[in-house]
C-alpha cells in the first residue's frame, strides 16, 4: 500500500473567506468531490486559539483518509493537507483551492508514502 500526502499553503487570500464558517464547509466538501474522494460524514469544524493562532480548522473524513485545512485569520492563509491511500490529482486540488480562497499565491508538495 502507499500514500499521496499533498500539502498546500496559500498565502494573501481573501479575508472574509478565511474568517468564514460556512465558506470553510463548501471548500472542504468540494474539494473531496474534485478530487474524486467519497466523504464519510460532513466536515468537522472548529474553531480555538488565542490572539493570533484563533482560527478554524476542518477535518473531513474521507473513506480512504483524511483532509485537513487550517486558516489563518491574522496572516490571511490557508493551510491544506490531503492524505489518500489512492492517488488523486494534486495539481487540480491547487488550482480549485487558490481560486475558491482568491489566493495570491500557492506553493504545493506532494510526497509519495510507500
Amino acid at each position: 500500500m502507499q500514500g499521496q500526502l499533498t500539502i498546500i499553503d496559500l498565502k494573501e487570500c481573501d479575508r472574509s473567506l478565511v474568517k468564514d464558517k460556512d465558506a470553510l464547509e463548501r471548500f472542504t466538501i468540494r474539494l473531496s468531490d474534485i478530487i474524486g474522494m467519497d466523504r464519510e460524514g460532513k466536515p468537522v469544524i472548529k474553531r480555538f486559539g488565542k490572539g493570533n493562532l484563533r482560527g478554524y480548522t476542518a477535518i473531513q473524513l474521507i473513506q480512504t483518509s483524511n483532509i485537513v485545512v487550517h486558516l489563518d485569520e491574522h496572516e490571511n492563509k490557508v493551510f491544506i493537507d490531503i492524505f489518500s491511500c489512492k492517488g488523486f490529482d494534486a495539481v487540480k486540488a491547487k488550482q480549485f483551492a487558490q481560486q475558491f480562497f482568491d489566493a495570491g499565491k500557492a506553493v504545493l508538495k506532494t510526497i509519495i508514502r510507500k
